[in-house]
């Protein structure tokens, strides 16, 4: 089995304008417009079996539309997706959103500070990680050296302060930075995915990271619509691991996470 476990997708009406807003904040090629179908058919090509999909609630708006929009799809594809939940720091009732967000199915809830213009160790996103802590993972995004709202610094301090709190550090732990990520959170126990990340390092590199971190702490993802699944997959079989290594990243990690 091979899980992608970090997919972003968005309603067909108002894909083409996310995945432009995308690429844009990254000056980047999207590979793919960010609709469910163009996931599932992509994925389905390069042999992938199920998807962790998301997406980013950048005002506290659109918290509500996106759960009922991420809960609406797993319901309708339920052996092929696995769904995460959207918070935000400003969102009014975030303990009711987050039962809320368990009460659908949804098994974790995704923050990406850098869209959502939040230091992640502000107190004012406090209340998420509490709702959170020892009942869904987060999935954070981390790094970007042009900012620091998501720095791999202000994610120890965060897990350091919540210990209950489990822990997905997207990229490495720190996209464009990739070293310091991993040196941060060698020993911490956090979780970490290698999404957007293969792209920018050898297969070597992307080996030595991994078993710092350790193989039963890694699971593999696209980033969709950034990359191609194939594409990342190609990637990652050139990184000399192990068979074992290999069966944990591309799937047993992320069915561990939410079981």
């Amino acid at each position: 089995m091979i899980i992608d476990a970090h997919a972003h997708i968005f309603p067909d009406k108002i894909a083409e304008r996310a995945v432009g807003g995308i690429g844009g904040f990254y000056g980047m090629k999207v590979d793919y417009d960010g609709t469910l179908g163009a996931l599932l058919s992509e994925g389905a090509a390069a042999g992938v079996d199920r998807f962790i999909v998301q997406s980013v609630a950048t005002v506290p708006e659109q918290v509500t539309a996106i759960n009922n929009f991420i809960s609406g799809c797993v319901e309708k594809y339920p052996d092929k997706l696995i769904g995460f939940g959207a918070l935000h720091p400003d969102f009014g009732d975030i303990f009711g959103e987050t039962e809320r967000i368990i009460s659908l199915g949804l098994k974790g809830i995704k923050l990406h500070s850098d869209f959502q213009r939040f230091n992640i160790d502000d107190e004012r996103a406090f209340p998420i990680y509490e709702a959170a802590q020892g009942r869904l993972p987060i999935l954070f995004h981390v790094g970007d050296n042009r900012y620091d709202y998501s720095s791999p610094e202000r994610l120890l301090r965060v897990v350091e302060k919540f210990p209950g709190l489990t822990v997905i550090g997207a990229h490495f732990a720190g996209w464009s930075m990739w070293d310091k990520g991993v040196s941060l959170f060698e020993n911490s126990g956090i979780y970490v995915d290698c999404s957007s990340s293969l792209y920018a390092m050898t297969p070597e590199h992307a080996a030595e990271l991994i078993r710092k971190i350790g193989a039963d702490r890694v699971m593999w993802g696209t980033d969709y619509p950034m990359w191609s699944a194939k594409e990342e997959l190609e990637r990652f079989d050139k990184i000399p691991l192990t068979d074992e290594e290999r069966k944990l990243i591309l799937s047993e990690n992320a069915r561990r996470l939410i079981s």
